[in-house]
């Protein structure tokens, strides 16, 4: 059982061993909530203390990856908050229209079902060919599912009523193929995507994007932090181009949000200043 007591110092002794061994740098994240997932990856590696996390993470490069992915939040599911969608269809495609070409950048997009679910509307908009779509996650593993577009089948067919209510046009088992239980989606949605690792907290930002999304990632920040996440984010975007967050998240309270204006405040659809 791990002291309690001794959480908040050897939790400092770990993220910065991190961030000085690798660059990784989670002291601004939310402290409750990354306590508890640190205490979750002690556990299942029979760890008694955190502290313990140290030595391997400083002489075992690859348990970085272990660690990394283990703290990281990974939640979603396609066409997740189905109206936030449907907005971005009804405010954002006509923009898009005018664009002989463009780039989105999900931000945070963990195993990547709500990137394919954009990329099924932009589809049936017959703007997907225009696009590139950068999805991007600290996380290794989650990032590797993205990649592949491989999903329970069950989980896509619980997402037939999300897709209908985000506007879809067609069936959505018309976008994948089903084998054993999984399911992968079409090559021609993989087609647009490019999958990397990026850390929101340390890297540079993605230039000349038309969107940004960036759904239930900044609610694990500190305030600090967010306030510069949504400062990376005005300097990837092209002028008035447009951030769209999570349903928990808001620009209210952070100095950077003075950079933009609410398009749709119900769906925290976003346009640069």
């Amino acid at each position: 059982m791990i002291d309690p007591d001794l959480d908040p110092l050897e939790t400092d002794l770990v993220l910065d061993a991190v961030n000085r061994r690798y660059g990784f740098d989670f002291r601004g994240y939310s402290r409750a909530s990354l306590e508890r997932r640190i205490r979750s990856v002690c556990d299942r590696h029979g760890m008694r203390h955190i502290a313990e996390l140290i030595p391997r993470l400083l002489h075992e490069p690859s348990f970085v990856d272990q660690f990394v992915n283990g703290i990281s939040v990974n939640v979603t599911e396609p066409f997740r908050d189905p109206g936030v969608f449907a907005a971005m269809r009804e405010e954002l495609f006509p923009v898009l229209q005018t664009y002989p070409y463009f780039k989105i950048w999900h931000a945070g997009c963990a195993s990547g079902e709500e990137v394919y679910s954009l990329a099924i509307l932009l589809h049936e908009a017959g703007l997907l060919e225009r696009a590139q779509i950068y999805a991007t996650d600290i996380n290794t593993e989650a990032l590797t599912r993205a990649r592949d577009g491989i999903y329970p089948l069950e989980s896509l067919r619980k997402a037939e009523k999300g897709y209908r209510q985000a506007g879809g046009q067609a069936e959505l088992s018309d976008y994948y193929t089903a084998q054993y239980g999984a399911a992968r989606f079409a090559p021609m949605l993989r087609k647009q995507l490019v999958c990397s690792q990026h850390n929101l907290v340390t890297d540079a930002p993605f230039g000349e994007m038309v969107l940004v999304i960036c759904r239930n990632v900044l609610i694990y920040f500190s305030r600090e932090l967010q306030n510069r996440v949504i400062g990376l984010f005005h300097d990837s975007l092209v002028r008035r181009g447009y951030l769209t967050l999570g349903s928990r998240e808001s620009l209210a309270h952070v100095p950077a949000g003075a950079h933009f204006e609410a398009l749709r405040p119900e769906a925290r659809i976003y346009r640069a200043l």
